[in-house]
């Protein structure tokens, strides 16, 4: 992996004459007394997401090859678990098994996709492994987006920023006409099946879990370690959070978050995983699903995560090319969606791909 180079208020008080000026005062001293109240309950409102705001199922589209049998299985289990509507189902035909999407393809599916989705649809369900990539960019922006060349860059160069980022937007294609996607993958039907079962299983479960949060011993990779203090003082009156100097994490229990930077991450077999669990690693191919000679982001949901996140081209070391993991843990704690907070937690999202079970909330 490459690396990357209020005003204050001032009161002032002045002591009250006559009986009129006494009422006045103590009627002031009442009203400022009541003003960190009202300001807690307002904070405690942006804070909160209520259920309501959350995606839902009559909000996802779900996508499927018809071309490849695997595709056609997990887009059927799914459609049953999660009660997609038959109305936001829609078939696309392409070759399967390359890992790379050619753009010309891509624009034809792309055209076919826009003309058929509910307008009432808000983001994307790719029942696939393979491709992860659409010429330049990741597969999950491209249905999000659409390609655009702004999302690919040679070198350490910034790319097309996302309006969806750490945004307070229930309704992403409604607000900023994006739609953001998720992949079911898996290498066979029985791995796609039970992360499937795990994001269901999670809905509404608030485990008792722990966030571990580490910095390793690789300087470029481990960029994200500057947030980890800040996230330990943040959440740790409403959840667990252990911040660990080291390069591996092992027989754990207690998995809810694991954000590491490493090529290979040792052990994370080892770990037990809550249903909805999110785990990944900042490295330069983890989003290169098969084919790899890095860690494939694919093996934290074969570990018993339930999302992931990896980048499919070279991105340098930007921390704004990975899920910030100060953002999605704030937000999946106040119980947005899988899809919602991670997708919110990336910044430039054109060359990562997104991989998980996305309605899963287990803090709704």
């Amino acid at each position: 992996m490459k690396t990357a180079d209020g005003p204050g208020i001032s009161l002032s008080r002045q002591e009250p004459r006559g009986r009129s000026g006494q009422l006045l005062f103590t009627l002031l001293l009442f009203s400022l007394l009541l003003l960190p109240a009202c300001d807690a309950v307002e904070d405690t409102d942006t804070l909160d997401v209520p259920v309501s705001s959350t995606l839902g199922p009559q909000h996802l589209a779900l996508i499927i090859n018809d071309e490849d049998p695997l595709s056609r299985r997990i887009g059927e289990y799914y459609l049953t678990k999660r009660h997609i509507p038959a109305s936001n189902v829609i078939h696309v035909k392409f070759k399967p098994g390359n890992n790379v999407m050619r753009p010309q393809t891509f624009r034809l599916i792309k055209a076919q996709l826009d003309a058929q989705v509910p307008a009432s649809v808000q983001g994307y369900v790719l029942t696939w492994t393979v491709p992860y990539r659409v010429g330049c960019m990741s597969i999950t922006t491209a249905f999000a987006a659409g390609f655009d060349e702004a999302f690919c860059v040679q070198g350490c160069k910034a790319t097309r920023p996302s309006p969806y980022f750490n945004s307070n937007s229930q309704r992403p294609f409604t607000d900023v006409n994006w739609r953001p996607a998720m992949m079911l993958a898996g290498e066979t039907f029985a791995a796609v099946k039970a992360l499937i079962d795990r994001g269901v299983a999670a809905d509404s479960t608030h485990p008792d879990g722990s966030a571990y949060l580490l910095s390793t011993s690789d300087r470029a990779r481990n960029a994200r370690a500057r947030f980890y203090n800040g996230i330990d003082l943040l959440q740790t009156d409403r959840f667990k959070v252990e911040v660990i100097e080291g390069n591996s994490l092992q027989h754990r229990s207690d998995v809810m978050f694991y954000f590491t930077g490493l090529v290979h991450v040792e052990g994370i077999d080892s770990n037990q995983y809550h249903p909805g669990a999110i785990a990944d690693h900042l490295t330069s191919a983890g989003g290169k699903l098969t084919g790899s000679s890095q860690m494939s982001s694919l093996r934290w949901l074969q570990a018993g995560a339930t999302g992931s996140y990896g980048a499919v081209v070279e991105p340098c070391a930007f921390v704004q090319k990975f899920p910030r993991p100060n953002i999605v843990i704030d937000r999946y704690l106040n119980g947005e969606t899988l899809l919602e907070a991670y997708w919110k937690s990336v910044e430039w999202p054109g060359q990562g791909v997104f991989i998980g079970e996305p309605l899963a909330a287990p803090f709704r």
